[in-house]
């Protein structure tokens, strides 16, 4: 089913059927769920709505802690999977080219940006463009974005809504043009129709059980939990507070007269066998202790976040393979979202493809799909040790110079560091590997 089809079929082939798409009952769950979420990482939790109470005969406000752990989980994934930059493999012209469209378009930065927006809402969307001859991206908020799935789950067509200042602006995207619609002035108008050298824009998105189209956010996990680590904090705050003011408790009979408070300082005198003591409840916060260490390691658990990164482990006298065994539950979950990112960046390859073609740069099918992507993690790792391994490979002649500069921690422009290691002349690699060698190496690829 095209686009043509799907508004004759679901909208009776009306030209504003872009407005009925955007304010159907699934599209505004979604982002009502979409603008909650935000509101949450905003500071809006639900133990701010908590209201004050009677406490011996007196309005009692109850301390309302907010536990901004989310952004501290979010902050961990996104930096273990993409503190390095992504490394762009292949045969060296098509790869140069690449590498020079992702240092203009600075697709570095803007990947960091789409994994934080796919983490935080389950979806977020791109679409390439070709601006006064640089190819950008831009990206679209999952609240403003409205992609159009047909009954195959195919994407046919793309709606940007939002609203700025009363006035609301619709982008229309299809396989071959950019309508842009608004109803300024009360009226809805077209105002402009571009080319559309791309195609529709891409979806990144999570993995959901109940759709196949949208994702789901890590904050949706999490939240229950936070919110019962905030209640239990809180309730304990007040009742540390409450139980500060102890009862005076006198036994026996007070004697007549007080001391001189200028010679022994302020108190009483009682009686022989008197008693006088201050009686207050005991808090029991041990039981406080295992409710909340329990609640913030299945926060951890849940989230595949290592207690050692957030301080909540001791790792002196530990081995590097104790460490990697530490973070293994982190290698998982950045390896299931370098899927997610792997996914939506080949197909920003096939647009840059595309649009490199307008501009008269072409590649065979075999130097396209010579492309890959390499991903570094930020494992704590002894880089001396990896370069040992590799300088050991590469004398027993059991790795190739470019896979070898692929892996190397220090090096994110392959294809660079070829052409660098070629202008030198001087340079002796190990002990069995000098320049003729390298340059032989060179001219084979």
């Amino acid at each position: 089913m095209n686009l043509k089809q799907y508004i004759k079929e679901y909208h009776e082939g009306r030209s504003d059927w872009f407005i009925e798409e955007v304010q159907s009952v699934t599209a505004q769950q979604r982002v009502m769920n979409v603008l909650n979420l935000k509101d949450y990482l905003d500071g809006k939790h639900k133990i701010l709505q908590k209201e004050p109470y009677m406490y011996n005969g007196k309005e009692f406000h109850p301390r309302k802690i907010v536990l901004q752990y989310a952004k501290t989980l979010l902050n961990f994934q996104k930096a273990y999977l993409l503190k390095n930059p992504i490394t762009i493999t292949g045969k060296e012209r098509i790869v140069k080219e690449y590498q020079k469209v992702n240092k203009q378009g600075k697709f570095d930065r803007l990947n960091y940006k789409i994994l934080d927006k796919m983490l935080k809402y389950g979806q977020v969307y791109e679409y390439v463009y070709l601006d006064k001859n640089t190819i950008k991206s831009k990206l679209i908020d999952a609240s403003e974005g409205y992609p159009v799935w047909n009954d195959e789950n195919e994407m046919i067509a793309f709606v940007q809504a939002y609203t700025v200042t009363g006035v609301d602006y619709y982008v229309i995207y299809s396989e071959d043009t950019v309508e842009t619609y608004n109803n300024k002035g009360g009226q809805l108008r077209l105002t402009g129709r571009y080319a559309n050298l791309s195609g529709l824009p891409i979806v990144y998105h999570t993995q959901n059980e109940l759709s196949e189209t949208d994702g789901k956010s890590e904050l949706e996990d999490w939240i229950s939990i936070l919110d019962n680590m905030e209640d239990l904090i809180s309730k304990y705050m007040d009742t540390f507070y409450k139980f500060m003011d102890p009862i005076a408790v006198s036994i026996g009979q007070q004697l007549k007269g007080e001391l001189p408070s200028e010679v022994v300082g302020k108190g009483i005198n009682l009686d022989d066998g008197g008693d006088f003591r201050l009686e207050q409840n005991k808090t029991d916060y041990q039981t406080f202790e295992v409710l909340y260490k329990t609640l913030l390691q299945a926060l951890l658990d849940i989230s595949q976040t290592p207690a050692v990164s957030l301080n909540k482990t001791d790792v002196s006298n530990l081995s590097e393979v104790s460490i990697k065994l530490l973070f293994q539950l982190a290698e998982i979950k950045a390896s299931i979202n370098e899927q997610y990112m792997r996914e939506g960046i080949e197909q920003r390859f096939e647009k840059i493809r595309r649009l490199l073609e307008y501009k008269g740069i072409t590649f065979t099918d075999e130097e396209f799909e010579s492309l890959g992507l390499v991903f570094q993690y930020a494992l704590p790792s002894s880089d001396k040790e990896v370069i040992e391994n590799m300088k050991a490979l590469r004398e027993m002649k059991g790795i190739s110079l470019e896979t070898l500069l692929e892996h190397n921690p220090y090096v994110n422009d392959v294809q660079q560091e070829l052409m660098r290691l070629k202008e030198e002349n001087n340079t002796t690699y190990s002990s069995e590997v000098n320049n003729k060698t390298q340059d032989v190496v060179l001219k084979k690829m």
